[in-house]
């Protein structure tokens, strides 16, 4: 598909480089009139997770997937609910393990590759049998989930999931490591893994036969590249760090997407170097869409004098498209 032309979309003045559009928004941008209900399911191996739903009495329903250490209380979450909600959506959040304010029972996390919780998750929407379409919009590591669910399962997704959105979407995770691992860019690093540690930490006393934070101080890992090499790996099935970025990585199932998918992925964002933009696979592919504005940062987006921001407006638009 042809790469999208951009529409040139103004930021808030305030707001004049990448790291700006991408802090001030996860910060201080709140969200009004989203009222979720709960529901928690059962996963296969023993485990949890959590759904918030908002319902508008639709045949029609959103399913959105969160960031690395997000939840479905992020600004960005509830936009996407309020605006999908507005236009007679449907729309549920759901939680990664650990993620709904209350620790998993299990000694492993979540991760990018985590496909199939997503997929547990829409087979119970889908089960329900109140839906006919099904969109699906992801954030950073939900966009990563996104791109990955349907490209694993190619021409077999179920016929109610329609599109997906991924906005902010590491492609690469090496690239992003790498990049985040840079000094300009270790506030970023350091505040993924101060909330990382704070879990593994919080399992320790849980469960000291089955995970130890005691790495975390002998090595003094103060980085994700070092977290993920000591836990987010061997706690997933990976070898090391190289390895769970290479296969979690969503850049290998992009070419096998058959369903319409936006990607959307804004030149400054922070996090995001050379293959987090895919412009040959984009090309190559029919169905997936890639866009890139100048401006937007990281999951940020907002624009001047409006309450949603450009990624909200265009997941809508592509959803009804």
């Amino acid at each position: 598909m042809p790469i999208i032309n951009s529409k040139n979309f103004k930021a808030p003045l305030h707001q004049f480089n990448g790291n700006l559009q991408t802090v001030i928004p996860s910060i201080f941008r709140e969200i009004e009139g989203v009222t979720y209900q709960r529901e928690r399911i059962d996963t296969n191996d023993g485990d949890f997770l959590d759904l918030d739903w908002s319902k508008k009495g639709s045949d029609k329903i959103v399913l959105v997937s969160h960031g690395l250490e997000g939840s479905s209380s992020r600004h960005y979450v509830k936009g996407i609910v309020k605006l999908f909600n507005d236009a007679n959506w449907d729309a549920c959040a759901w939680n990664c393990r650990s993620c709904s304010g209350e620790l998993n029972k299990l000694p492993r996390f979540y991760h990018h590759a985590d496909t199939p919780d997503l997929a547990l998750v829409i087979n119970h929407i889908l089960n329900t049998g109140n839906y006919t379409s099904l969109v699906l919009v992801g954030f950073s590591m939900g966009g990563s989930l996104t791109l990955k669910y349907m490209g694993e399962h190619g021409d077999k997704l179920p016929k109610e999931v329609k599109k997906g959105i991924a906005v902010s979407v590491p492609c690469s995770l090496l690239d992003c490591s790498i990049e985040l691992e840079k000094p300009t860019k270790m506030y970023y690093n350091k505040r993924f893994f101060k909330k990382l540690s704070a879990k593994v930490r919080q399992k320790a006393v849980l469960m000291p036969d089955k995970i130890s934070a005691a790495a975390l101080d002998q090595y003094k890992i103060r980085s994700l590249r070092k977290f993920d090499d000591h836990y987010s790996a061997p706690l997933h099935g990976f070898k090391d760090a190289n390895d769970f970025y290479d296969k979690a990585s969503s850049l290998h199932y992009i070419d096998s997407i058959t369903r319409p998918a936006l990607i959307l992925n804004a030149l400054n964002d922070p996090f995001l170097v050379n293959r987090c933009y895919p412009y040959d696979l984009a090309k190559e592919n029919e169905f997936v869409h890639l866009e890139i504005p100048i401006n937007g940062g990281h999951v940020g987006f907002m624009m001047a004098g409006k309450k949603e921001t450009y990624a909200e407006l265009r997941a809508l638009e592509f959803a009804e498209g």
